[in-house]
C-alpha cells in the first residue's frame, strides 16, 4: 500500500457520503465501503487509511461544497440585481442547508452528526471561521457595489458573524426544522439580522428632552 494517498474525485467522495448516509458510522465497514464505491478494499486504501479517515473526507467534501456553491449563488443573485436579503439569504441556505438537507435524510441523521461533532470538530471550525472570514469580504463587495450600507459602527466580520451565528441557531433549534422549512427560516433570521425587528426604547432622558422641547 503507498504512503502517499490518491485526492478522491468530487464523483467518489459522493459514493462514500452515501454509503455513510445508508448504513451510519459505525455498521459500515471499509469492506463495505469499498463496495458502495466499485472497489476492492485494497483499492479503497490507496485513498482513505480508514473509515475514519473516509469520513473525516466526506465531512471536508460536503463542507467545501456548500461553501464554493452558496458563494455562486449569492453572485448569481447579484447579477440579476437582487437585493441585500435574497443574496445573503441564498448563500446561507446553501452553505448551512443543504448539509442538514443531506443527512436528514439519512437514518442515521443523530449518530452521523455525534460522529461529525467528535471525529472532525477541528474540520467544522476550521470551515467555520473560513466561511465567517469569507462572508465578511463579500458584504465589503456588496458594500462597494451599492447592494448594502452598513450602519455607523457596523463592521462587516461582526455582521458575517450574527449571521453564521443565525444559521447556527437555526440548525441546532428544538424541536428541528423541518428540511422543507430551513430556507423560509434562514431567509427570516437574515432579515432580523439586517433590518432588525423592534425599534430601540426611548431612554428616561430623552423623554425629558422631548418633553422640554414642548
Amino acid at each position: 500500500m503507498a504512503n502517499k494517498h490518491l485526492q478522491p474525485s468530487p464523483a467518489l467522495m459522493l459514493k462514500v457520503e452515501s454509503a455513510f448516509l445508508a448504513h451510519g458510522y459505525s455498521r459500515l465497514t471499509m469492506e463495505m465501503l469499498a463496495g458502495a464505491c466499485s472497489f476492492s478494499r485494497r483499492a479503497l486504501y490507496f485513498y482513505f487509511r480508514s473509515k475514519s479517515d473516509a469520513f473525516r473526507a466526506a465531512i471536508r467534501f460536503r463542507n467545501e461544497l456548500a461553501l464554493t456553491t452558496g458563494f455562486e449563488a449569492g453572485r448569481k443573485h447579484w447579477s440579476r440585481g437582487r437585493d441585500a436579503l435574497d443574496i445573503l439569504a441564498a448563500i446561507i441556505d446553501i452553505r448551512y442547508g443543504d448539509i442538514c438537507r443531506v443527512a436528514n435524510a439519512s437514518p442515521h441523521v443523530v449518530e452521523l452528526n455525534a460522529e461529525a461533532f467528535t471525529r472532525c470538530i477541528d474540520i467544522v471550525r476550521d470551515v467555520a471561521l473560513y466561511f465567517e472570514a469569507e462572508l465578511a469580504k463579500f458584504i465589503v463587495e456588496l458594500q462597494g457595489g451599492g447592494v448594502v450600507k452598513l450602519r455607523p459602527g457596523v463592521k462587516a466580520g461582526r455582521l458575517a458573524r450574527a449571521l453564521a451565528d443565525g444559521a447556527r441557531g437555526v440548525n441546532q433549534r428544538l424541536p428541528a426544522v423541518p428540511s422543507r422549512e430551513l430556507a423560509t427560516r434562514y431567509r427570516e433570521m437574515c432579515r432580523y439580522v439586517l433590518y432588525g425587528g423592534a425599534e430601540m426604547p426611548v431612554t428616561t432622558k430623552r423623554k425629558r428632552l422631548r418633553r422640554g422641547r414642548g
